[in-house]
């Protein structure tokens, strides 16, 4: 049997062994805490039995799915904690802040003493690296099971017409639910807070960048208070978790959800542009958000709202203002760089932009990119008295962008899928899995990628995310939440067949495979009902906008 250990390669004995048994050391003295394996592609346990001939790499919290099992085992460690001292309250997973996730009680009053002991208790379940272990039912079983513990968690599983069979995790008598692989034992989980905030709590974990410490707790009061305002309206709706849109599907009232969503974001936009017709002075507005946000349809929209006040949008694009290739940037493989702000001739850019609404006009370059130079080609713009520009891109937010422009003059927006539909209680759905989601659909069906080359390319988009956007967030006048409750019952059923064409002869197979797991819980929805205005369209198609 051959191993492969972080491009090592290890020779081991030829019959079947577990991993934890085969690399033992380097799994005791890890400096960050190895926590789990891919073997051929495929995220699992330490505890899993490798054969001969099978290739496994071992996973520490510096790796994403790393990082994913140890906020899990976090968590799990957290709803015991609370079983075993508030054994009736109803714990939710909201959502993930920076390094750390929003959990709120809904039936008891979080104290700072119902805190300390919650943490005590996770410390002592900690120190007794208690096993956690994955037991899997048929049907038939969970069935039993489930009537005799007369509870809600992970009962979804039952009703997934996908699943043949339902997975738990026990520890100490304790049993849960959790979407994707645990750690072993309760003692892998080396670092963690638990603090008091708001009216819940946040369970804080390391950062990726750097596991031997707790990651950063920045408050973004702005994001909070969208996330908050869609997740109580979901549950008004009483559609904040899976289950009970598959439910609403069941019972035919889909058309309810999709309209009730549309009309949701329809009266938000209009909000926005009340805001900026309302403030005086404003010249231009500014629009930023990570990647598959819904930007596009998203300016169209709030362009036909500002008409409606009697304010035209024109839009000038940043593209055209890139520096001379000689000029541009590199990153640190030495390649050019065009996405750092620096790519921009920001210098020209403000001169156009301060011309502009000072009712003078300029000449437009075109950026010649296979040249890597701009052109002018005759084409002149100018800024009417009842025209406002719309300017969309990463760098919108970014002050450096439109420098010269006094803060009085300019409206800013971010917008991202903040998703806020959970699994269940316990697990909640990532922002970042529905816009990867969202892009595999949109590559396929207008770029002509297949759902591998998506993947492939979606770290290195993220990373520019957290580069050029996300640290701008707040420095929004408004957010709007791009998400809608009922589309991943629409994207699953286009999503779902390309990502099962990956097979584990790729590393991005094990990402694969965990998207379309969770798409097979969505039950399908009836497209019908969707607007073709709706921000849907410009990932699935026949949208009313051309883009």
């Amino acid at each position: 049997m051959k191993i492969f250990y972080h491009e090592r390669e290890v020779g081991v004995p030829m019959e079947e062994a577990k991993v934890i048994d085969l690399f033992k050391e380097n799994i005791k003295f890890s400096p960050n805490n190895i926590i789990a394996c891919k073997c051929n592609n495929e995220i699992k346990s330490l505890d899993f039995t490798v054969k001969e001939g099978d290739k496994v790499e071992l996973i520490d919290i510096t790796d994403k799915d790393g990082m994913r099992i140890y906020v899990r085992g976090i968590l799990y460690i957290m709803a015991m904690a609370f079983n075993r001292l508030y054994p009736e309250a109803y714990v939710s997973v909201n959502y993930q802040l920076s390094n750390a996730m929003f959990c709120e009680v809904s039936n008891m009053n979080i104290t700072e003493s119902v805190i300390k002991k919650v943490k005590d208790e996770m410390k002592y379940i900690i120190e007794q690296d208690y096993p956690i272990k994955k037991v899997i039912m048929d049907k038939k079983e969970a069935e039993e099971f489930y009537a005799k513990e007369n509870t809600i968690r992970g009962r979804l599983q039952v009703e997934n017409k996908e699943k043949d069979t339902v997975s738990l995790y026990f520890c100490e008598e304790y049993y849960n639910y959790f979407y994707g692989v645990m750690p072993l034992s309760t003692g892998f989980i080396k670092l963690f807070d638990i603090k008091k905030y708001r009216d819940g709590f946040i369970v804080r974990y390391p950062s990726r960048n750097n596991p031997t410490e707790l990651g950063e707790f920045k408050e973004t009061k702005k994001l909070q208070s969208t996330l908050d305002e869609y997740d109580d309206i979901n549950r008004l709706m009483h559609i904040n978790t899976i289950k009970n849109l598959n439910t609403a599907i069941e019972e035919g009232r889909s058309n309810e959800v999709i309209l009730t969503a549309e009309a949701l974001h329809e009266k938000k936009i209009a909000e926005i542009a009340d805001k900026i017709a309302n403030k005086k002075g404003i010249k231009m507005v500014l629009i930023a958000g990570p990647s598959s946000s819904g930007k596009t349809t998203f300016a169209k929209r709030l362009g036909i709202q500002l008409r409606l006040h009697g304010m035209k949008p024109v839009t000038i694009g940043t593209d055209n203002y890139f520096v001379e290739r000689k000029d541009t940037p590199r990153d640190e493989n030495g390649e050019y760089d065009f996405e750092t702000i620096e790519a921009l001739d920001l210098e020209l850019f403000n001169d156009h932009l301060t011309k502009l609404i000072s009712g003078k006009e300029i000449d437009v370059p075109t950026f010649d990119f296979k040249v890597g130079t701009k052109l002018y080609n005759g084409e002149k713009m100018n800024l009417n008295d009842d025209e406002i520009l719309v300017i969309e891109g990463i760098h919108s937010l970014n002050d450096r962008l439109t420098a010269n422009i006094p803060k009085e003059n300019k409206f800013k927006i971010y917008i991202s899928d903040l998703t806020v539909l959970n699994i269940d209680y316990y697990n909640r759905i990532s922002t970042t899995d529905t816009r990867l989601i969202r892009r595999i659909v949109r590559d396929n069906n207008f770029r002509g990628y297949s759902a591998l080359d998506t993947l492939k390319r979606w770290e290195s988009v993220n990373n520019g995310e957290n580069k050029n956007i996300f640290p701008f967030q707040e420095e929004a006048d408004a957010m709007f939440n791009s998400s809608l409750v009922y589309e991943l019952a629409v994207l699953s059923k286009y999503a779902k067949p390309l990502l099962d064409e990956i097979d584990n002869s790729v590393p991005e197979y094990a990402e694969a495979k965990r998207l379309s797991t969770l798409l097979e819980y969505f039950d399908p929805i009836d497209e019908k009902a969707i607007p073709n205005n709706s921000i849907l369209r410009e990932f699935i198609g026949d949208s009313i906008f051309e883009y």
